[in-house]
């Protein structure tokens, strides 16, 4: 028969509590590894950052000196546009300063080749308001 006073044995059960100085050790390591895991994917996560900066930052060098390279070469291709027009315009005006120069004797020819003209049309239109005549009338020069 069985007493049931605090000191008889269990069946075969027995259930072991963790003194508080282990469970504070076991909370303590458990932070631990836990802390640990957080800070190595932390540094994952930092290393990763760190190249896409570094991606973006590169990327954005890149961007820079192709908008560099194109405003240097629009650059270039206007200055050369202005050289080529101030050269044409130079060449404008020395053609219409040499017009100015010698407009007295651009006048001369120009009056020279009128009367020229108009004396070649007279001589063309003399020649062809002639009657038609014979031979004898020909060789008498026209007394006959």
């Amino acid at each position: 028969m069985s007493t049931s006073n605090g000191s008889a044995k269990s069946s075969g059960r027995t259930t072991t509590r963790k003194s508080p100085a282990k469970r504070a050790a076991s909370t303590a390591e458990s932070a631990r590894s836990k802390t640990t895991a957080a800070a190595g994917e932390a540094e994952t996560a930092a290393r990763g950052a760190e190249e896409t900066t570094k991606n973006a930052v590169r990327g954005a060098e890149e961007t820079t000196k192709n908008a560099g390279r194109a405003v240097a070469s629009g650059l270039e291709t206007g200055r050369r546009a202005v050289t080529a027009n101030a050269g044409k315009a130079a060449q404008a005006a020395t053609a219409a300063w040499a017009v100015v120069q010698h407009r007295k004797a651009l006048a001369a020819g120009a009056a020279a080749g009128i009367v020229g003209l108009a004396g070649a049309a007279f001589a063309v239109g003399r020649s062809t308001a002639k009657p038609a005549v014979g031979p004898l009338t020909r060789l008498a020069g026209g007394r006959i």
